[in-house]
C-alpha cells in the first residue's frame, strides 16, 4: 500500500470541495514548512547551546521567553506571511496581533492564531514539546486591514486547527472539521506521511493529567474529582486511574487522544482564571477533541461556545474522553458559583 504524504492528503481532501480555491491548503503547507524548521532546531538543541535557555525577555503574560520560543514564533510568522493567504497572525508570544499589510495579504480571507512552542520549559531536559495552530475566516471586509475582531471569534467558527508534537518522532495532527488525521515526519526525506488516519479517542480512559502539585490550591469540586480518580470501587468495577502529567499540553493531549484520558487545568487560588489561553491553546485543542469523539469544557460549558473578550484570555480547561469529562462535570455542577471565574 502506497504511503500517503500530507501534501497528497490535503490535495485529495480539497478535491472533495469543488468550490475550494486552495488558500487553506496553502496555510497548512506553510505550517508544515515552519514545523520542519522548528523540529530541526529542537533536535539539535543539546548540541547547539546557543539556542537553549532563557532569552532574558518576558511575554505579555509575564512568562520567561526561551530562545526557542522566539525562534519558533518567528519561523511560523515568516512562513505564514510569505504565502499571501492570510491577513494576520496572533501569537501567544506577541502583545498584539501581527498585521500583514501587502495588497495580497489584505485580500486574504483567513487569520491564524498560534502557540509557537508549547511546553518550551521542557526543552532543556529533552521532554516532548509542541506547536498549536488555529485558523478562522476573517470577519472584516476583504481588502481592508485586519481587525482585532477577526481574532476574537468563538472556537465554533474555526475552519481548521492542529498541533505538531516534537517527541520521539515529529507528528502533525490536524482537523478541518472532517475528522482528525495524524502524519509522522520522515527526516530522511523531509516528508510527513499519513500514519494515524481517522483518529478517535475512546469514550472512557484510565489516565488523568493534572498538576497535582497545585492540589491544595484547587477548588473543592476539582479536588473531589481527583480523589475520585485515585479511588477504587469494586461494586462499580472501577479501579484507580493512572496519573500522567508531562507539563506540555500537546504531549498530554496527544497521549490521551490515543489512549483515552482527561486533561485538566482548572482555576485555583493562585490562578483564578486558569492558566491556559482560550485562543491559542484551548480552542484549537477543543476542536480536535470534538472531531475525535472527545469533549472539552471549562468545567461547566463547552469551550467552543465561549466568546473571547481579549487576545490572551485565560480559561479553565477540562478535555479528553467524553465520559470522563462528563464525570468531572458532575462534580463541578455541585458548585455552580465556581463557574463565574
Amino acid at each position: 500500500m502506497k504511503n500517503v504524504t500530507v501534501g497528497e492528503f490535503i490535495a485529495e481532501s480539497q478535491n472533495n470541495f469543488p468550490g475550494s480555491t486552495g488558500e487553506l491548503s496553502k496555510i497548512l503547507s506553510s505550517i508544515k514548512l515552519a514545523s520542519k524548521i522548528v523540529s530541526h532546531q529542537i533536535n539539535k538543541a543539546g548540541l547547539a547551546k546557543e539556542i537553549l535557555g532563557s532569552s532574558g525577555r518576558e511575554n505579555i503574560q509575564g512568562e520567561e521567553q526561551q530562545k526557542l520560543d522566539i525562534f519558533a514564533n518567528d519561523s511560523f510568522i515568516n512562513a505564514l506571511s510569505a504565502r499571501g493567504v492570510i491577513c494576520g497572525v496572533a501569537s501567544e508570544e506577541n502583545d498584539s496581533f501581527v498585521e500583514f499589510n501587502s495588497t495580497v495579504n489584505n485580500d486574504a480571507k483567513y487569520v491564524v492564531l498560534i502557540d509557537p512552542l508549547d511546553g518550551s520549559s521542557n526543552i532543556d531536559v529533552n521532554v516532548s514539546v509542541g506547536s498549536i495552530f488555529s485558523v478562522y475566516k476573517r470577519t472584516s471586509d476583504k481588502g481592508s486591514n485586519v481587525d482585532i475582531k477577526d481574532f476574537l471569534q468563538p472556537g465554533n467558527r474555526q475552519v481548521a486547527s492542529g498541533y505538531i508534537i516534537y517527541g520521539s518522532s515529529t507528528m502533525l495532527v490536524y482537523t478541518t472539521g472532517k475528522g482528525v488525521n495524524g502524519f509522522t515526519f520522515d527526516p530522511s526525506i523531509g516528508v510527513f506521511f499519513l500514519s494515524h488516519p481517522a483518529m478517535k479517542t475512546p469514550n472512557d480512559g484510565t489516565i488523568y493529567s493534572v498538576n497535582e502539585g497545585n492540589l491544595n490550591y484547587f477548588k473543592k469540586p476539582v479536588a473531589d474529582y481527583i480523589k475520585y480518580c485515585q479511588s477504587s470501587n469494586k461494586d462499580q468495577m472501577k479501579t484507580a486511574y493512572s496519573s500522567r502529567y508531562i507539563g506540555s499540553l500537546v504531549a498530554d493531549f496527544h497521549r490521551n487522544l490515543i489512549k483515552g484520558g482527561i486533561y485538566i487545568y482548572p482555576t485555583s487560588s493562585i490562578g483564578p482564571k486558569g492558566k491556559l489561553r482560550l485562543l491559542y491553546e484551548c480552542n484549537p485543542m477543543a476542536f480536535l477533541a470534538e472531531q475525535a469523539n472527545g469533549k472539552a469544557t471549562d468545567g461547566y460549558k463547552r469551550i467552543l461556545d465561549i466568546k473571547p473578550s481579549e487576545l490572551h484570555q485565560r480559561v479553565p480547561f477540562f478535555c479528553g474522553s467524553k465520559n470522563m469529562v462528563d464525570k468531572a462535570g458532575e462534580f463541578m455542577a455541585k458548585h455552580p458559583k465556581d463557574g463565574d471565574y
